[in-house]
């Protein structure tokens, strides 16, 4: 079963996750061995057009970046998830180099959660891709490649 077993809450080295000024946060969620990913939509006016990206966005308001992270995943594939499921975080600069960091989590998540995903309007489509092909793909984000290689290292 792809999230049968939960592992605690881990937040990195790079201290504890904060509500203070960042751009945005995305999601790895995990299956087994596979990484919840959709693939963006081909239009020259969005960054990474027609790349595999994972759950997450901008912030809105003074949310805190968790939950940034599970209102995206909300929007984006219809499934509601508890902050309380992330085991892995970590605080990145922002990948466009501007003045708010970004941040990473992963959270794994069974077969029965992925069966009710309902696909939101951005994107093409959504699949489980296996992690080895997220990471040798030309079509992966490489930030997105950088900071998952990040938290399997850790792991």
């Amino acid at each position: 079963m792809c999230g049968a077993a939960r592992a605690p809450r881990f937040i990195s080295a790079s201290g504890p996750v904060t509500a203070s000024a960042f751009s945005g946060a995305k999601l790895a969620l995990i299956c087994e061995d596979a990484l919840l990913v959709y693939l963006r939509d081909d239009r020259d006016d969005i960054p990474f057009p027609g790349k595999w990206d994972f759950p997450g966005g901008g912030r809105e308001g003074d949310e805190r970046p968790e939950h940034c992270a599970v209102r995206e995943l909300k929007e984006e594939f219809g499934l509601d998830f508890d902050t309380g499921e992330i085991i892995w975080s970590r605080r990145y600069e922002s990948w466009h180099g501007g003045d708010a960091d970004s941040y990473f989590f992963v959270a794994r998540i069974s077969k029965d959660e992925i069966s009710k995903v309902q696909f939101g309007d951005e994107g093409q489509y959504w699949r489980l891709m296996p992690i080895t092909e997220y990471l040798s793909s030309p079509d992966a984000i490489n930030h997105l490649s950088d900071r998952l290689l990040d938290f399997l290292a850790d792991g």
